[in-house]
């Protein structure tokens, strides 16, 4: 359950400054599309579930975030830190992960369909036969370093 509601959040974030923190915080199955969190600490928190549709992520720490199921379509993830983060069953449609540095993230069911990894780092990435990469082949058909 979310520590926080939205509302709260965005007053929260009105007041942080231009780094929020909001590392550890549980914020699972809260709708938090559209909001800016550009170069928040984010790190370790709780994000299962969530809607981020079209967020603004870029430069955010997410290193051992819980991003399983989440709804990521079309956010904004350039050079944000995903490290060891789990994205199992994330849809990530058409998301920019450009530069996002991906070392050891999970990708188990990930739908990565018309994502963008442009220089991505993506040593570790785990995956399964059932993530999507981004030109619609699944599994083991591909491999992330074929898209960076």
């Amino acid at each position: 359950m979310a520590e926080i509601s939205r509302k709260e959040l965005i007053l929260a974030l009105i007041g942080a400054g231009t780094k929020p923190r909001l590392a550890g915080i549980d914020l699972s199955a809260v709708d938090l599309h559209r909001l800016d969190f550009e170069g928040a600490n984010m790190r370790g928190t709780r994000l299962a579930a969530s809607n981020l549709q079209e967020a603004i992520l870029r430069s955010v720490n997410l290193t051992g975030a819980d991003l399983q199921v989440t709804q990521l379509p079309f956010a904004d993830l350039n050079g944000a830190n995903l490290t060891m983060a789990n994205m199992s069953g994330a849809n990530l449609q058409g998301t920019r992960l450009t530069t996002a540095n991906m070392t050891n993230v999970v990708l188990n069911g990930a739908n990565l369909t018309n994502a963008n990894l442009t220089g991505a780092n993506v040593s570790g990435v785990k995956f399964d036969e059932n993530t999507t990469w981004p030109d619609g082949k699944k599994g083991s058909q591909s491999s992330p370093a074929a898209y960076v």
